[in-house]
């Protein structure tokens, strides 16, 4: 029987630099079998160091493009990453609603790794009452998380896993419904990530890499995520083995990203590591 190829869509800006955004997710959904489609929410003037400028297209061609998109092609997961504006995550939001997206992992990008701001902060509550009830996994980092539960970020392993709990609580009760709390932003030499349905909290925990090159690790991981997510469906914990391996696959783009010679900041990862010839 021949493997089905899921189709994934990104709805995110563009990185330029192709570190992050629309472009890492296209890269990533390749890397890990799935044919990858986007639409654009944002565009930025950006490079591994700084974020010089940020536009917005219009709300009428945003619901065109996912229109469009929709009618003509199954579309098997959905990544959000980067959407900027309140009318933006709105629009986003209603056509989802529409279109009834399946797997929808939100990624709720709100500062890149510069620290310049990529969601306005009127945009929160709208991401809050109108994207979570539609989203099936949420993977914030550490400060998004303090952004969406309006208190500090968590600052140690017992804090996150209060944090997951309440952000659980913030979605869907009724169904199938995952946060994935990211704790890269702890200090310490291991890695510990949090993957939580409400009921099983588990623990994932690696050794964190010495590296400058975590530029769009979190847009990576969330497409590898949707990518994945079809692919495990129907198996045995489909939720956590997409999660373990996507996880895998990012510590080796990790890893590798040092093959790569990108901008003078912080650097993308390789998403082609296992692919590319050494």
């Amino acid at each position: 029987m021949t493997r089905r190829i899921p189709n994934v869509v990104s709805i995110a800006g563009i990185d330029p630099s192709g570190g992050a955004g629309l472009f890492a997710d296209l890269k990533a959904f390749s890397a890990l079998g799935a044919y990858g489609c986007g639409v654009v929410a944002a565009l930025t003037a950006q490079n591994t160091r700084t974020v010089t400028g940020v536009h917005v297209p219009p709300t009428d061609f945003l619901k065109l493009q996912i229109d469009t998109l929709f009618a003509d092609v199954r579309i098997d997961a959905v990544k959000l990453g980067m959407l900027g504006s309140v009318e933006v995550v709105s629009t986003v939001a209603e056509r989802l609603h529409h279109w009834q997206a399946a797997q929808v992992v939100c990624d709720p990008v709100m500062v890149a790794k510069s620290g310049d701001h990529l969601l306005a902060r009127n945009a929160v509550s709208m991401l809050i009452e109108a994207l979570l009830p539609q989203t099936f996994m949420l993977t914030p980092n550490l400060p998004e998380a303090g952004v969406l539960l309006e208190c500090r970020a968590p600052e140690n392993v017992k804090e996150m896993f209060r944090a997951a709990e309440r952000l659980r609580e913030m979605l869907p009760q009724s169904s199938e419904r995952w946060v994935l709390l990211k704790g890269g932003h702890l200090p310490g030499e291991e890695l510990i990530d949090l993957l939580f349905d409400g009921d099983r909290m588990i623990e994932m925990r690696v050794p964190r890499i010495d590296t400058k090159n975590t530029h769009g690790t979190g847009c990576s991981l969330s497409s590898a995520i949707a990518a994945l997510l079809p692919q495990y469906a129907g198996g045995f914990r489909p939720v956590e083995n997409a999660v373990r391996q996507a996880r895998d696959w990012l510590r080796g783009a990790i890893a590798a990203s040092g093959q790569l010679n990108v901008g003078e900041g912080h650097g993308p990862v390789h998403h082609f590591h296992a692919l590319w010839p050494k």
